[in-house]
């Protein structure tokens, strides 16, 4: 399924150094566990949004996920894709941007025609095919009817689906210079936070994350120096403090590392799916592996 990724030291700036799809090619098993897409997203020192991204396919070349890609920010996400909607192009790759925000997300939405006529005009912010930039299309106008307050916009947004439309999840990470979101809903996928103190459980050591198979790394020697929050799809250590987010949990990470978080989403949707009930691509993009 698709790995989520976000990290916030603000107000520090800290380099990070990620490794995405560091596992080796596995011919038997290309077709059915290779990604879709990798990106990385973070902000320069002028705070303006960087987006590292591309499509990956079995057939195609994995130079680009297999590079290190190294960078400096106070927040990062990082995104793993299995498509369930939209073709294997750069558009359709996670993370997306819209008015300098950066957004990942895990899960399925269907009934996107109801979806679309519910965004007007703020369709023209939606650039590929997928469920998840519709999503984050819909995040951005109701941020904007809340005055910018992202946390009721997130809320807004994912209870208007939540509501309307057939979810089988809404699991998302979204960052800006110095703030980062993170919401579970419902309890179909895991969703991480470990709030990491400097130098982490020993107090000495810099931070070196790995995912299952080795799909995503992430090493920052600054980290033995700095606290962080983490949030992720998988503990990525053996670290005490990582958190599983409640359903319908939406944590806030603001500058200083205190988060915040409080339940948004009390219900499960109304229209709830389950595997059986999509299709087989998109089954495949959310099942473990």
């Amino acid at each position: 399924m698709c790995r989520l990724f976000a990290m916030s030291s603000a107000p520090l700036r800290v380099h990070a150094t990620f490794w995405l799809l560091e596992a080796p090619d596995s011919l038997s098993v290309q077709s059915r566990r290779d990604p879709d897409g990798t990106g990385l997203g973070f902000f320069d020192p002028a705070g303006e949004p960087q987006v590292h991204k591309a499509p990956i396919a079995a057939y195609r070349d994995r130079a680009f996920a297999q590079d290190a890609r190294q960078a400096e920010s106070a927040t990062f996400v990082a995104h793993v894709r299995y498509a369930s909607t939209g073709g294997l192009q750069d558009r359709n790759t996670h993370p997306f941007l819209q008015q300098g925000r950066l957004f990942a997300h895990n899960g399925v939405i269907e009934g996107l025609d109801r979806l679309e006529a519910h965004l007007g005009d703020d369709l023209s912010l939606v650039h590929g095919e997928t469920d998840s930039e519709r999503f984050f299309a819909l995040i951005t106008r109701e941020t904007r009817a809340h005055g910018g307050d992202v946390a009721a916009g997130i809320e807004h947004a994912a209870r208007w689906v939540a509501e309307n439309l057939p979810v089988f999840a809404l699991n998302l990470v979204l960052i800006t210079p110095g703030d980062l979101w993170a919401l579970r809903y419902p309890d179909t996928h895991e969703l991480y936070v470990l709030e990491r103190g400097a130098g982490g459980r020993h107090g000495d050591r810099h931070l070196d994350h790995c995912g299952t198979g080795g799909r995503l790394r992430v090493h920052s020697q600054d980290l033995a120096r700095a606290p962080a929050a983490v949030v992720a799809s998988e503990r990525l250590d053996d670290h005490p403090d990582w958190r599983l987010l409640r359903p319908g949990e939406l944590l806030h990470v603001g500058p200083g590392l205190h988060p915040a978080a409080r339940i948004v989403l009390p219900h499960p949707p109304a229209h709830r799916l389950t595997l059986a009930d999509l299709r087989p691509q998109a089954a495949a993009s959310q099942s473990a592996v």
